[in-house]
């Protein structure tokens, strides 16, 4: 029989602690010789919530990941899994950690039915639990009319999809999920979005590592930053959302929207321009045009479009130029070093 060694999961006790915190990780290091892929990481991933890990690439969200997963030691620091230690209570936390990582694997000669039942066998679901249970899973993740086809001759997107699936097998209290809408269809995209948002509604932990951030935008509750494998900020979307960052205001009149904002005394700048400041360039037109603008949130953007409405200036809309953690994440100067 497989060890814990082997990876195997094993029987284990499948409750997390009560009421556990979700994933809290504290000074988390680990080097690999010279390179220091996590060199300090402090994160709080709530129960019921979804929280996005940004960063760019080579900033250790991968091999933070895996020592979550159980699958790598820490060299220092603390990780609790569902209130428990995934090195000392290894297969507890396996248990409860559904684990889907940026590519599908090397069981490419399985059909996709055969990949879920060998993990509900793994996981000691009893045969027709797991038969049920991957019939289940491959309907939500809709390859059904793939069940039987080997792996291998699934897209890069369908084989994204069943490591879902596979994630999902013995019901997880906490999802670890590493890059999952890569190479997702838009379709798919939007499915991944809403079950994600399902399944933290059910009080799953769900931390999930893209690059994708306007999909994060959609997703997340929370969002932690790293970069060169430390913890350089973390914050609510409620409160990214409101913080000061570009919006887009068009109207029918681009040179009658500059010359508002000027005598409202509001910066603008054109689109893709840098400077914020009040002097019209020469080429605004008379015609239906975009500026944008620097504004604190949905508060600051309902305040600007009341005024602009109420001066008779024929504004047809008014978004964020930039996703919430974008502007978050390209306004960190650890990123710009």
């Amino acid at each position: 029989m497989p060890t814990a060694a082997d990876g195997a999961v094993g029987p284990a006790p499948l409750a997390p602690a009560p009421e556990h915190p979700g994933i809290v990780v504290s000074g988390v290091r680990r080097h690999f010789g010279a390179v220091r892929a996590v060199d300090g990481v402090d994160l709080v991933a709530r129960r019921g919530a979804v929280t996005a890990l940004i960063g760019p690439n080579g900033s250790g969200k991968t091999t933070l990941l895996l020592v979550l997963a159980g699958l790598l030691v820490p060299d220092a620091g603390t990780v609790r899994i569902a209130g428990h230690d995934p090195v000392t209570a290894g297969l507890t936390t396996r248990a409860l950690t559904g684990w889907m990582p940026d590519a599908f694997g090397t069981w490419d000669s399985l059909t996709a039915r055969e990949v879920l039942t060998t993990v509900g066998a793994a996981y000691r679901l009893p045969a027709a639990r797991a038969a049920a249970r991957a019939a289940e899973l491959l309907d939500l993740v809709h390859l059904t009319d793939l069940a039987d086809r080997p792996a291998h001759v699934l897209s890069r997107g369908q084989k994204q999809r069943l490591g879902l699936a596979r994630a999902l097998v013995h019901d997880p209290q906490v999802l670890l999920l590493d890059e999952p809408a890569s190479g997702l269809d838009p379709r798919s995209r939007v499915d991944l979005r809403v079950l994600v948002r399902d399944l933290a509604a059910q009080g799953k932990t769900i931390l999930v590592s893209s690059h994708v951030l306007v999909e994060l935008d959609e997703m997340a509750d929370d969002a932690v930053f790293v970069s060169a494998g430390r913890t350089v900020a973390a914050e609510s979307l409620a409160a990214a959302s409101a913080a000061r960052r570009p919006w887009r205001l068009r109207a029918l009149s681009q040179s009658g929207l500059a010359g508002w904002l000027t005598a409202a005394g509001v910066p603008w700048r054109p689109e893709g321009g840098t400077a914020n400041g009040f002097a019209p360039p020469p080429d605004l037109l008379d015609s239906p045009g975009s500026l944008v603008v620097d504004l604190d949130g949905e508060a600051g953007a309902a305040d600007l479009l009341r005024a602009a409405v109420g001066a008779g200036v024929p504004v047809t809309s008014l978004a964020p130029a930039s996703g919430a953690l974008e502007a978050t994440y390209l306004a960190l100067e650890e990123e710009r070093r």
